[in-house]
């Protein structure tokens, strides 16, 4: 049998195997593209999933940060010392709060060896802004005391019931006895206006 004989015999299957070997090509020319397609979407949705999960990650942080500063927020702040007296000066309302101090100043074994008072700085924001309703007296104490003394007052005042400003702590060792201490103190005390 010559080939023009098998090629005529066969002639049909021969069509169909180039039909179907077309139809492959071209299938697979579809697919191809379709798959490394969708490798790439694949590839896409989970690089999208890892930022969203990140960013889920940053803004819980981010709330829980804001629920902090909110929650500390609402902290009452220390109220003000009110006078008992109406129509007293700043002088006679702020005696009874630096008595607390001076209570504090002996409860823990210090010495004051002086004080000097300004009532109403001229520098102090509450005067500037709302002299009409604070009193305010700034003291400069010089003490005497140890180490230990001292941080038993300075826990004592950030306790402190009342609200009270520390400008200044100036400390100093005392040259005959390095254990005891002299302490400059600027200190502002504020009184509620009734």
């Amino acid at each position: 049998m010559d080939i023009k004989t098998f090629i005529s015999s066969y002639k049909n299957v021969v069509i169909l195997g180039v039909v179907v070997i077309a139809i492959f090509v071209f299938l697979v020319s579809k697919i191809v593209p379709s798959v490394s397609n969708l490798s790439r979407i694949k590839n896409d949705y989970n690089n999208a999933q890892n930022a969203l999960s990140d960013k889920e990650r940053v803004l819980a942080e981010l709330k829980s940060k804001a629920e902090q500063e909110e929650n500390a927020e609402k902290e009452p702040l220390k109220p003000f010392f009110r006078g008992i007296d109406k129509g007293l000066d700043t002088e006679a309302i702020i005696a009874n709060e630096f008595g607390e101090i001076l209570l504090l100043l002996r409860s823990n074994s210090i010495k004051a060896r002086s004080v000097s008072y300004e009532y109403d700085p001229k520098d102090d924001n509450f005067v500037k802004n709302a002299g009409d309703q604070y009193n305010v007296a700034k003291l400069k104490i010089e003490m005497i005391g140890t180490y230990k003394n001292f941080e038993g007052l300075l826990k004592e005042m950030f306790k402190h019931e009342h609200f009270l400003d520390i400008v200044s702590f100036e400390i100093v060792p005392y040259e005959k006895n390095k254990r005891i201490l002299i302490v400059n103190m600027q200190l502002k005390l504020y009184a509620q206006k009734n």
